[in-house]
């Protein structure tokens, strides 16, 4: 089992920044696919961003590319997901998902799909809220 807390959340004007963390255990986090996700009422959750901690390959959805990026700090097993530029629009709850990479390679096509169906564990969200 993978457990995964995310914090970071808040209330921002447009413009403005915010840095959500998440921090993982309960595995080896070198072998981790780690991911953002957000998701409105009534609407299916969104990849945002995800990384594989073992070579540090990110991927970024198109429709934040340029004002979200992702990280990681391996000394803390915590992947950030940085926020710029922050609009209604990215008014969401923020969801971190882990895969467990067990086989070798099997990590790439989920990073590249950040699709919720492929990663198995989640945390219980964050909320940002962006309103003027």
């Amino acid at each position: 089992q993978v457990q995964l807390v995310e914090s970071g959340g808040n209330s921002v004007q447009p413009g403005g920044s915010l840095r959500l963390s998440c921090v993982a255990s309960g595995h080896p986090f070198p072998r981790l696919l780690l991911a953002w996700f957000r998701q409105v009422p009534g609407k299916q959750r969104e990849g945002v961003a995800g990384i594989y901690t073992e070579l540090s390959r990110t991927n970024i959805a198109d429709s934040v590319k340029g004002r979200f990026t992702i990280s990681q700090d391996n000394a803390k097993n915590t992947v950030y997901l940085q926020m710029d530029n922050l609009q209604p629009s990215d008014t969401a709850m923020y969801y971190c998902a882990a895969f467990k990479n067990e086989q070798a390679g099997r990590w790439w096509g989920p990073l590249q799909r950040l699709l919720q169906d492929d990663f198995p564990f989640w945390g219980q969200g964050t909320q940002v809220n962006v309103s003027s």
